[in-house]
């Protein structure tokens, strides 16, 4: 009986601990974004978000002791100072879940130049497990890696090569400049919602020459970059898991992939990864020109 006590005592506490080193925590960061040439406004502000967001992670949960160019981490009483030169949110020991209030700006000019200041809350977590190792990239009017690019023109094939160290099960999604949010994989011919890879094996999605063995070439979706505007910056949301999830629910729409919310997205997206310690989001940004 003893033992039976202790056994269920030693059960009680690995769930506390689990569930402790899981938890989600309030995050705050600020960055103040000094814009160089050729930079438009919107997308200084997108720049200085995404920096208030590793600036709150690295305050929170510490930053990856490495150097690598430029770049110089320091953390004085409990708050990081950061030369972003060459950081990314895999240097920070957090992910970023959920915004969970409107990003707040403040636009100022400082001998001509353009300075954007941003506040930023949110939900985060921090990496307590070592992650899949995964390797996507945007390709541009080809199927080779030598094609990647971030720099589209209106008409340009879009393709996405993907290669994982442990099999699992991967979706692509598509933001653009107005928030309208489309789902790229699984394709529109998929019955069950998800796309399970192979270990070790380099897929390109979006090419009916590269479909199989994975696809029949007539399930395929291709796509073409379009822009309505002079130019438009669209997201990527590469997202991935050794365990299985099933896509949003979407809608059709003619002509188009299909189609979400943003808000049902970012729902869904953040009700999967609080419940998946092992999925893993990687944004690509792209711009399209005329």
């Amino acid at each position: 009986m003893r033992h039976y006590i202790f056994v269920m005592i030693l059960m009680f506490l690995g769930v506390a601990t689990t569930s402790y080193a899981q938890r989600t925590r309030k995050v705050h960061g600020e960055y103040i974004y000094h814009e160089p040439e050729n930079v438009s406004l919107e997308q200084a502000k997108k720049t200085a978000l995404s920096r208030a967001q590793i600036q709150a992670l690295g305050d929170e949960f510490g930053t990856v002791v490495a150097q690598h160019n430029a770049t110089l981490m320091n953390n004085t009483n409990g708050s990081t100072q950061t030369d972003f030169t060459s950081l990314s949110s895999s240097d920070v020991k957090g992910e970023w879940l959920e915004t969970i209030s409107e990003p707040k700006y403040e636009i100022s000019y400082e001998q001509g130049m353009l300075i954007v200041k941003c506040a930023v809350s949110g939900k985060a977590r921090e990496l307590v497990a070592t992650q899949n190792s995964l390797v996507a990239k945007i390709l541009r009017n080809g199927t080779e890696d030598r094609f990647e690019s971030d720099n589209f023109k209106s008409g340009d094939d879009f393709y996405l090569s993907y290669q994982s160290s442990t099999k699992g099960y991967v979706a692509v999604y598509l933001i653009d400049d107005s928030k309208n949010t489309y789902c790229l994989l699984p394709y529109q011919s998929s019955q069950d919602g998800k796309v399970r890879v192979d270990a070790n094996t380099r897929y390109v999605f979006f090419n009916s020459k590269t479909a199989t063995p994975l696809f029949q070439p007539a399930d395929v979706d291709e796509y073409n970059m379009t822009c309505e505007k002079a130019a438009e910056t669209n997201y990527i949301y590469v997202i991935s898991s050794p365990n299985p999830f099933i896509k949003a629910i979407d809608n059709a729409v003619a002509g188009l992939p299909r189609e979400l919310k943003y808000e049902d997205f970012q729902k869904w997206l953040t009700k999967n990864r609080t419940a998946d310690k092992d999925m893993q989001v990687e944004i690509k940004t792209i711009s399209v020109k005329k």
